[in-house]
């Protein structure tokens, strides 16, 4: 699912707390009114459109009572930061994939064979610190990244309240672009970032080629 439209889906406050609930267990319709505090009818319009984005499904029991469920995992990334906003979610890696391949992690691989309940537990306790070690990491790029990128606006003598030349230099750092091509990758109109470009280039900063906008070689 598209995470902007996640985003609008999780916005409502009565939708965020029926997750919350069938996060701990399966629940019928006069459960979640209840619980809420909202009409049946309220709570059944809900659940369409978590059940319409894949969020829940539902069954029935012998009584043909309709249960509702989370029917998969989901994580939802928001950043916001004086360089751009972004969003995405992503979901559960498939469990071939080889986490040794990450370059910039070293991290002890589970066994997905145990069968005892203590090795579940501790396996359970190992992950749960691995995740708040992660995020702790990611916190902590987020913070190298934004200073990286305040260097590199003053660097190019903008300051760092112009960091739109930050993202612009940061494009064209791998390979040459065009105009068109770095106004997508900034997101900014054609005309702003042709603009930036010239005014780099007076700087000797960026140079354009027959390739396309490039760093300077001098």
């Amino acid at each position: 699912m598209d995470s902007a439209e996640l985003l609008d889906l999780l916005g409502n406050e009565n939708r965020r707390r029926i997750l919350r609930l069938l996060s701990r267990k399966p629940c019928y319709v006069t459960e979640i009114s209840d619980y809420l505090g909202v009409s049946p009818k309220a709570v059944i319009e809900h659940l369409r459109k978590l059940e319409d984005a894949g969020l829940i499904e539902s069954r029935v029991d012998d009584q043909r009572r309709k249960y509702f469920h989370i029917a998969r995992h989901v994580r939802l990334e928001v950043n916001v930061s004086p360089y751009g906003f972004a969003s995405k979610s992503a979901y559960p890696a498939n469990s071939s994939l080889d986490m040794t391949t990450c370059r910039h992690l070293s991290l002890d691989v589970f066994s997905d064979e145990m069968d005892d309940l203590d090795d579940l537990l501790h396996a359970l306790e190992d992950l749960e610190q691995l995740e708040n070690e992660l995020s702790l990491a990611q916190r902590w790029v987020q913070g190298r990244l934004c200073d990286v990128l305040d260097q590199i606006s003053e660097t190019a003598g903008t300051g760092p309240e112009s960091r739109i030349y930050a993202d612009v230099l940061a494009s064209i750092r791998t390979k040459p672009k065009s105009v068109s091509e770095l106004s997508r990758d900034v997101d900014a109109p054609r005309e702003v970032v042709a603009g930036l470009l010239e005014s780099m280039a007076d700087e000797g900063i960026v140079q354009r080629t027959e390739r396309g906008w490039e760093l300077s070689t001098e």
